[in-house]
């Protein structure tokens, strides 16, 4: 057991975890943070996506001492039910999600996208979602969504 340390949210967290466990694991388990889910485990899915330091990164075949020092964001940081992220807006307004279990990491996904290039074509947008799978058929609202939040971002 150690100590690992790192940001979760915008708030410093600290917690005692065996530093080969899984992020996925820990966020769940030992932190209740719910959104990233457990799809393959072995990273090819996308539903445990989190940005790490404004990357999109699978969380279920993360060792926890590569987080430490780090920025750790789920969907619970990108905003909430009072001050929803432009990003949630735009799902809500497209219905751009049926099951849902995919959607934090494709969220979390078009988040570390718009931060890097925040008018992204439509091609860019399916680049940088084609690592999240969904087996819903809502893939097409979900790239509508991010264009209209990156607009949304932009008059702003």
């Amino acid at each position: 057991m150690s100590t690992i340390q790192f940001q979760l949210n915008g708030a410093a967290t600290a917690v005692d975890a065996d530093p080969d466990r899984v992020l996925l694991d820990v966020l769940r388990s030992q932190l209740s943070v719910t959104s990233p889910h457990f799809g393959c485990g072995a990273g090819a899915c996308g539903a445990c996506h989190v940005m790490v330091d404004g990357r999109a990164m699978t969380s279920c075949d993360m060792p926890m001492w590569s987080v430490a020092g780090k920025d750790v964001v789920t969907v619970e940081g990108l905003g909430s039910a009072e001050h929803p992220h432009p990003l949630q807006r735009a799902f809500i307004s497209e219905q751009a999600m049926q099951c849902g279990y995919c959607v934090s990491g494709i969220l979390v996904s078009a988040a570390a996208l718009l931060q890097r290039n925040p008018s992204p074509t439509e091609a860019e947008v399916r680049t940088a979602l084609d690592r999240n799978l969904c087996r819903c058929g809502s893939h097409n609202r979900m790239v509508r969504a991010v264009l209209r939040a990156a607009a949304e971002m932009a008059a702003s």
